[in-house]
């Protein structure tokens, strides 16, 4: 891994303990980082999604403590889950956690 790729790694690995710190299970965890998410995540924004451009609207929660991206297209709407989502370059402001989420899960 380079330089930037292990920095990245810390700073997601360090995202992740600040949100998940005060909590005592793994829901309380999962619900913490859900509303970091929800704060700091600035929507609306495009992406792609296989090959067609989406509009990113909002951040939901779903199953099992899945954090979900409420993307639009026209008048159809379809939740994502985030660990899924592919961001576009440069990312939204707040991405940073969709990152420590994902290292979070594992």
């Amino acid at each position: 891994m380079s330089k930037a790729e292990l920095a990245a790694l810390a700073q997601q690995a360090t995202l992740a303990q600040e949100a998940t710190i005060d909590a005592h299970d793994e829901d309380e965890r999962a619900m913490n980082l859900h509303e970091v998410i929800v704060d700091t995540l600035m929507v609306p924004f495009v992406t792609s999604v296989l090959g067609v451009d989406v509009t990113v609207e909002s951040v939901d929660s779903g199953e099992w403590n899945g954090i979900l991206a409420i993307c639009a297209r026209g008048g159809i709407r379809q939740a994502i889950g985030v660990v899924d989502l592919p961001l576009p370059e440069p990312p939204p402001a707040g991405a940073e956690w969709i990152d420590a989420y994902r290292y979070w899960l594992g």
